[in-house]
């Protein structure tokens, strides 16, 4: 079966222009319960590879390397968007189809007052290496 990494973004005017530290705590609490129950649908059918959350762009560091052991380290990435990478999961599924509706599922989580994001999921197909 193919695998899919969903990455899960939020981006300021999709569903909800309010960053999610800034929601109400009970819409905070509902959209971690509605990822946690997902991932748990999707672990009982099998399909949930890994799913994580990722720290905001403020805790990223960026690394560049030439290659002979010296690297230059910096803190971020500071993107000129509102856009940022929230979390990812990798789902092991029967099909394409199968990874895109789980993204649409994803895609409509619960924002503020329980109105679905609109966040944009990027689906990508893992792809394996070629034998050497």
């Amino acid at each position: 079966m193919p695998k899919y990494m969903l990455l899960q973004t939020y981006a300021e005017g999709e569903g909800c222009d309010v960053p999610l530290p800034e929601w109400a705590p009970e819409d905070i609490r509902a959209h971690i319960q509605f990822q946690h129950v997902l991932n748990a649908e999707l672990a009982e059918a099998g399909e949930l590879v890994e799913a994580e959350g990722l720290a905001g762009p403020e805790a990223a560091k960026t690394v560049v390397s030439d290659g002979n052991g010296g690297s230059v380290v910096t803190d971020g990435p500071f993107p000129e968007g509102k856009e940022l990478l929230a979390g990812y999961r990798v789902v092991d599924v029967e099909s394409e189809t199968r990874a895109l509706e789980i993204a649409t599922r994803i895609s409509a989580a619960p924002g503020p007052e329980g109105a679905p994001l609109r966040a944009p999921i990027e689906v990508r197909q893992v792809m394996s290496a070629p034998a050497v």
